[in-house]
């Protein structure tokens, strides 16, 4: 089966496709409100952006000197790809911009960003470390910055920020991240500079982006499709063929702890696309076993974590640590999500930076609240899928975020 188009890389497509002089045209974006958010905030600087068909549009960049400033704040939704993404674009930008983001965005912490492009020369104010951003950008100085977390979406800022400074700016990682933009930079003509061991990226300045030849299509997304192999994993009798999927090794993550839980998994690599392999996942049902993963195991498959301990709690068992980034995101997902496996009858302990999984026992089923995130969504109705007797997800409609058709697919399945 297909799945919609991966949601970080149709970020990135997008910015880059505003960046660059010329025309760029993407098929196979990712459906949801978060990248309905980029092209908006896109729109307002001054990116010409045509949608042709569902999924496909046509971008007529300004290159970096022509975006002009927005009248009015630009509002970046739920999504905090957009707000940290684009504040590294805006901080090139010789004007003043104002970025917003709903309630839970306004949560989320984004001196991670103020900081390196504060750095950098741009003038930015915000409510103690969080949204809105108030960003006065212009000429920039380059850095080299040793993030103190593992986060491609500060990686990817201090790059797109880079790209506009004097000289080389180079960003350090604790552990490695996914590297879309790196990967996504020479398919738009500009450089970056890998060093893996040293675990460094960087980029010299004053690069401008040229819009690619022919049709750009994003692969499918391997954080939404999780939540498919995670039940073909769980259920017995179950397999699903994933088509046409990302398979970054720095999404596999989840994959690979898939298989240490006990599910069979055949890998097909078909293409190289504009950088990113692409291919088919198949995964069967094969047996249930008890997994640990670890600080070092995280940044690959921190979207995956609730569809992980959803899996787990169907069989096995799961021991998460050196998660507490899962504090941050669209919920405090440590807490939200061991509050709606119990609630489902799941034995589950929450930690200060993960959480313990006993899969020994079926669910009972229940009424779990997805505290308006989408990825909970996701995560509890698998466990429903596996439970004693009927359930109930509130605040289903939080899925929209990433996957508007997730139930129909669902309903497609469970026929």
């Amino acid at each position: 089966m297909p799945v919609p188009g991966d949601k970080s890389i149709s970020h990135r497509y997008a910015l880059l496709g505003a960046l660059a002089s010329g025309v760029t045209s993407v098929s196979h974006l990712a459906p949801g409100a978060d990248v309905a958010s980029t092209m908006a905030c896109l729109r307002r600087l001054g990116a010409a952006i045509e949608v042709t068909s569902p999924g496909a549009v046509v971008i007529r960049g300004r290159g970096r000197d022509g975006l002009t400033a927005p009248a009015g704040a630009l509002d970046a939704g739920n999504s905090g790809t957009t707000m940290r993404l684009l504040a590294g674009v805006l901080a090139a930008c010789p004007f003043r911009t104002e970025l917003t983001g709903d309630a839970s965005l306004s949560r989320r912490p984004m001196r991670r960003v103020i900081d390196p492009l504060t750095a950098m020369g741009a003038r930015i104010t915000s409510t103690e470390g969080h949204a809105p951003l108030v960003i006065d950008g212009g000429n920039l100085s380059p850095i080299t910055w040793q993030n103190p977390v593992a986060s491609a979406q500060v990686k990817s800022a201090i790059l797109f920020a880079g790209l506009a400074a004097e000289g080389t700016t180079s960003v350090i990682e604790p552990l490695p991240t996914r590297d879309h933009t790196e990967r996504a930079f020479p398919t738009f003509g500009l450089r970056a500079m890998t060093a893996p061991e040293a675990r460094s990226v960087s980029v010299t300045g004053i690069q401008h982006a040229v819009a690619p030849a022919g049709l750009l299509r994003v692969p499918g997304d391997p954080s939404t499709a999780a939540v498919w192999a995670a039940a073909a994993a769980a259920l017995p009798g179950s397999v699903v063929e994933l088509t046409g999927m990302c398979l970054n090794p720095h999404r596999l993550g989840f994959v690979r702890a898939l298989e240490r839980m006990g599910a069979r998994i055949d890998i097909t690599v078909e293409a190289d696309v504009a950088g990113e392999l692409v291919g088919t996942i198949r995964v069967a049902h094969g047996s249930h076993e008890t997994t640990v993963i670890d600080p070092a195991d995280v940044p690959g498959l921190i979207d995956e974590l609730p569809v992980l301990a959803a899996r787990a709690a169907l069989g096995g068992g799961l021991a998460v640590s050196g998660a507490g980034e899962l504090r941050v995101k669209e919920s405090d997902r440590i807490s939200a999500l061991v509050a709606g496996l119990r609630a489902l009858g799941v034995a589950a302990d929450e930690r200060p930076d993960g959480f313990v999984i006993d899969g020994s026992r079926r669910p009972t089923g229940g009424v779990a609240d997805a505290a308006a995130d989408h990825r909970l969504v996701m995560a509890f109705t698998l466990v429903a899928l596996g439970a004693a007797s009927a359930s109930t997800v509130t605040g289903a409609d939080a899925v929209a975020v990433s996957y508007p058709d997730f139930a129909r697919e669902l309903g497609r399945l469970t026929e």
